[in-house]
C-alpha cells in the first residue's frame, strides 16, 4: 500500500507541475496587450497637484551654493537626518503633493543584519532642512504582515502610481542571501502618513524568489507601471514587470542578454521607445538596451563606453526632454560620484562628466587617519557636533576600513526631478550618510552633442 501511495502522490505531484507550467504559458499566450508609456513631458499622475497649485512655501534662511570639485555646475548640499553610527545604504526618493520630498533608506548594524529597517525623512523646502528620521518599516513587522520568516531586508523603492497613491517596493529574504530574495510591497492613500499591511510580489509561480529592486517605475497609459527588477539566483538578468492597478504583476520582459548585468533604471524616449541602463556584475562596463514597442520587447544588452566598477547607478528623463545618468565613472571602487547629461533617446557615450564627489585620491585607498580627518570635518561643517561624527566615522571606518587603509565611497545614487524644476540627488556617503544634492538643470554650461540613436529591437 505504501508503495502505491507514494506512486500515486508522485503522479499527483507530476500532474499538478504540468498545470502549474500550462496556466503559465497560457498566461504569456493570451496576456492583455501591453499599453504605451506616457510619453515625456504628460502628467502620469493626474490626482497629484500640478506645480501651478502648489503653494510656494515662505523662503527662509537656505543654505550657499557649493561649486562642484571639477568646476562643472553649482549646488546645494545637506545630509538626510540619520542616527550616528549606523550603517545605511540604497535610499530613493518621491516628492509629495505639498512640495516637501520623502525620502526612504535602509538602516541597522550593517547590511544585511535583522536589526536593519526602512526609515523615512522629510525635506521642508522652504528651508531645504530634513526633518527627524523615523522608522517606516521593520523586519519583525513586516514579518507579521506577510505572516512569514523574514530574515533581513533592504532596497526600498518609493514612488507615486498613476491614481496619485504612494507605493514602497522593498527586498527581503526569508532563507539565505540576497539570491533568495522576494519583493513586497505597501501603499499609502495619504501621502505617506498610513501605509497599509505588507504584501508579497509574486513574480515567479515557483518559490517566488530571486527578484530585486533598485530603481523606480515608468507610467503607462492605461494606468499600469513598468517596473524594473533584477534576477540574481545562479546568474544575474534584468527584467521589467508589468504591474496593473491593484500592484500585482500581469507580465515580465526579460532584457536581451543581460545575463551577469544587475539593477536596470529605465529612461523613456517616447510612447513606445526607452532604454535600460545596467549595472555590470562582472565590474566592465555600463550595459545598456533599447526597446521600440513600450517594453514588449528588448534589443540585445550591449557595452556602453562608460566603465562600470559593479556598482549601482540612476536614471532621470526632466520634464523639458533632457536625460541624465548618476554613476560611478571609474573602472574600479566607488570613490567618484558624477552625472551625465544627454538628450532624450540619445546615447551617454561621449557625454561631458559633471563630478559630484570625489576622493582625494581617486581609485587609491586612504590611510585610517586621513579619512577620520576628512569625513570628520564635513561632517562638523554640516552640522554634526563633535561626539555625532565620531560615532559616524566609526560606523564607516567599520565598513570600508582594513589593514589601517580605507576606501571613500560614493555609491548607489538616485535621481528625481521636483515640479519646481530642480534636480535633486541623493546617494549613500561612506557606508554612513544619506547625502542630499540640488542643482538647476537649466545652468548655462555647456554639455557634449550626443547623436540620438533608437537601437532596432530583435524579437
Amino acid at each position: 500500500m505504501n508503495g502505491r501511495s507514494g506512486e500515486w502522490r508522485n503522479r499527483l505531484a507530476g500532474l499538478l507541475l504540468v498545470a502549474a507550467f500550462a496556466a503559465g504559458g497560457w498566461k504569456i499566450v493570451f496576456r492583455e496587450p501591453a499599453a504605451n508609456f506616457v510619453p515625456v513631458g504628460q502628467n502620469p499622475f493626474p490626482s497629484a497637484r500640478s506645480s501651478d497649485e502648489l503653494t510656494s512655501p515662505p523662503t527662509r534662511s537656505r543654505p550657499a551654493q557649493e561649486t562642484s570639485p571639477d568646476g562643472s555646475f553649482r549646488f546645494d548640499a545637506r545630509f538626510v537626518s540619520a542616527t550616528p553610527g549606523k550603517a545605511v545604504h540604497a535610499a530613493s526618493l518621491v516628492e509629495l503633493r505639498d512640495g516637501r520630498l520623502q525620502a526612504v533608506w535602509f538602516s541597522g548594524s550593517r547590511e544585511g543584519a535583522g536589526d536593519v529597517s526602512i526609515q523615512t525623512a522629510v525635506l521642508d523646502p522652504s528651508n531645504l532642512q530634513w526633518g527627524p528620521e523615523s522608522t517606516l518599516m521593520g523586519r519583525e513587522q513586516l514579518q507579521r504582515g506577510l505572516w512569514r520568516y523574514v530574515k533581513k531586508i533592504g532596497n526600498p523603492v518609493i514612488a507615486r502610481r498613476p491614481d496619485g497613491s504612494l507605493l514602497l517596493w522593498m527586498v527581503n529574504v526569508s532563507l539565505g542571501g540576497w539570491a533568495g530574495s522576494s519583493i513586497s510591497w505597501v501603499r499609502s492613500t495619504d501621502e505617506g502618513e498610513n501605509w497599509s499591511q505588507p504584501r508579497r510580489l509574486v513574480t515567479s509561480p515557483f518559490l517566488n524568489i530571486s527578484t530585486l529592486v533598485k530603481a523606480g517605475p515608468v507610467a503607462m497609459t492605461n494606468g499600469d507601471v513598468s517596473l524594473p527588477v533584477y534576477h540574481e539566483f545562479l546568474t544575474k538578468f534584468g527584467e521589467v514587470l508589468r504591474l496593473d492597478s491593484a500592484g500585482q504583476v500581469i507580465d515580465k520582459v526579460r532584457i536581451a542578454n543581460s545575463r551577469g548585468s544587475l539593477q536596470p533604471v529605465l529612461l523613456l524616449s517616447d510612447a513606445e521607445h526607452a532604454q535600460v541602463y545596467l549595472r555590470s556584475g562582472a565590474a566592465w562596463a555600463l550595459m545598456t538596451s533599447d526597446t521600440s514597442d513600450a517594453g514588449k520587447s528588448w534589443s540585445s544588452t550591449q557595452a556602453s563606453a562608460w566603465p562600470n566598477p559593479d556598482s549601482a547607478l540612476a536614471g532621470l528623463v526632466t520634464a523639458s526632454g533632457g536625460q541624465w545618468l548618476a554613476l560611478n565613472p571609474a573602472g574600479k571602487n566607488r570613490d567618484v560620484l558624477a552625472l551625465v547629461q544627454a538628450p532624450v533617446g540619445a546615447s551617454f557615450d561621449g557625454a561631458r562628466r559633471w563630478t559630484v564627489e570625489s576622493s582625494v585620491t581617486p581609485q587609491t585607498p586612504i590611510s585610517a587617519d586621513s579619512f577620520d580627518r576628512l569625513l570628520s570635518a564635513e561632517l562638523v561643517a554640516r552640522g554634526a557636533s563633535e561626539e555625532q561624527a565620531q560615532a559616524y566615522v566609526a560606523g564607516a571606518m567599520r565598513q570600508l576600513c582594513s589593514g589601517g587603509s580605507c576606501a571613500q565611497e560614493f555609491s548607489y545614487p538616485y535621481l528625481l526631478q521636483s515640479r519646481d524644476g530642480h534636480i535633486h540627488l541623493i546617494y549613500t556617503w561612506h557606508r554612513t550618510r544619506i547625502k542630499h544634492v540640488r542643482f538647476d538643470p537649466f545652468q548655462p554650461i555647456p554639455v557634449a552633442a550626443a547623436t540620438v540613436k533608437h537601437v532596432p529591437t530583435t524579437h
